[in-house]
């Protein structure tokens, strides 16, 4: 196992970001199955001290012994940073990540190997988020942005599209973070960044996502018409994939079922979820969009005749989806009180 392999792990990140150096020496051991005895020589202290740090009986005060511990564990660059810079506890983005985008495309060359690692890790955060670690990861994602970032300026050509893209994507998900802690104002100056680096980079299925976003926050705030312009925005999006295109639509259906404009949704609803069931395995898919089951396809669909007051339809839409959901607490329960309101008012 390599030394920052273990650090892909996002209890061990999360565990790092609160900075509980006891969960950090557990999360540790559990993600590379070591025990107390063979952590010894990696932090330089006698198993005794490392089960009283874990257990809380004893409380690391020390530069020295943050610093071994720091170091024997790997702790990646990115992290230790997270920590360290002001601007990672902050909600808003910051003037030096636009600098750096704009010296991206001049001739370079770099090393990948930290994006690539950086790009998984946050494929793990998007499903970290689903189980609300969101808050307590964002200084770590927020210091893996600005590591895709500062490798742009040596960037050119395709390497330095991709790394837009991965900074888009850290970009969208610490909107999405600040959505969610009700930061709306930084909701939107991320996703505006996220919008910006997509078109940059030539991403057509991340700019068209980060219409649908705030197509959807749009919605929340209950301004539909608006909505339902920005959601058409992302479904007439140039080159979308099938699995960008359906979420786009399924968005737009939503809005039009919110203006009383059932018969759009409708059509919209059922271009989502054709377009949806063609879409490719999660692999061969963006990476944002993991959760685009069958079985959600179905459920935006049931969702969808909901907003348009087909009681009897969304039942019947969301008994048979719900069926082939899996796991997803929170969206199970969202669905689960859409069937029942339904049933309600067959």
């Amino acid at each position: 196992m390599s030394g920052h392999a273990p650090w892909t792990d996002p209890r061990l990140r999360a565990a790092w970001a609160r900075a509980d150096w006891g969960a950090i020496l557990r999360e540790y051991r559990r993600a590379t199955g070591l025990t107390q005895r063979a952590l010894e020589p990696l932090v330089g202290m006698p198993q005794p001290h490392i089960s009283a740090i874990e257990s809380g009986r004893r409380h690391v005060r020390t530069a020295d012994v943050r610093q071994r511990i720091t170091c024997g564990l790997q702790v990646p660059a990115e992290l230790r940073a997270a920590g360290q810079h002001p601007a990672y506890a902050t909600w808003d983005p910051d003037p030096e990540l636009h600098e750096r985008v704009a010296r991206a495309h001049q001739a370079g060359r770099i090393d990948l190997a930290t994006a690539d690692r950086i790009g998984a890790v946050l494929a793990r955060h998007r499903r970290d988020e689903d189980d609300d670690l969101g808050v307590v990861l964002w200084p770590v994602v927020r210091a893996q942005l600005d590591t895709v970032t500062r490798l742009l300026p040596g960037a050119s050509g395709p390497v330095a599209d991709r790394l837009l893209l991965l900074a888009a994507e850290h970009a969208h998900w610490l909107s999405w973070v600040a959505w969610q802690a009700r930061q709306s104002a930084a909701s939107l100056a991320w996703l505006d960044a996220a919008h910006g680096w997509a078109v940059d980079g030539g991403h057509p299925d991340m700019a068209s996502w980060t219409y649908r976003v705030r197509a959807w926050y749009t919605l929340r705030r209950a301004d539909p018409v608006r909505a339902l312009r920005i959601a058409e925005a992302a479904r007439t999006q140039p080159g979308l994939s099938p699995a960008a295109g359906a979420v786009a639509a399924h968005t737009a259906a939503m809005a039009a079922a919110s203006v009383g404009e059932r018969d759009r949704a409708r059509r919209y609803a059922d271009e989502a979820l054709d377009l949806a069931l063609r879409a490719p395995d999660e692999e061969a898919r963006p990476g944002w969009l993991y959760w685009l089951t069958p079985a959600r396809a179905r459920l935006q669909a049931a969702d969808t005749l909901y907003a348009c007051r087909d009681w009897a339809g969304a039942a019947a839409g969301l008994r048979e989806a719900l069926a082939g959901l899996e796991g997803c607490p929170r969206d199970r329960a969202h669905y689960e009180a859409r069937l029942a309101d339904s049933l309600r008012r067959v």
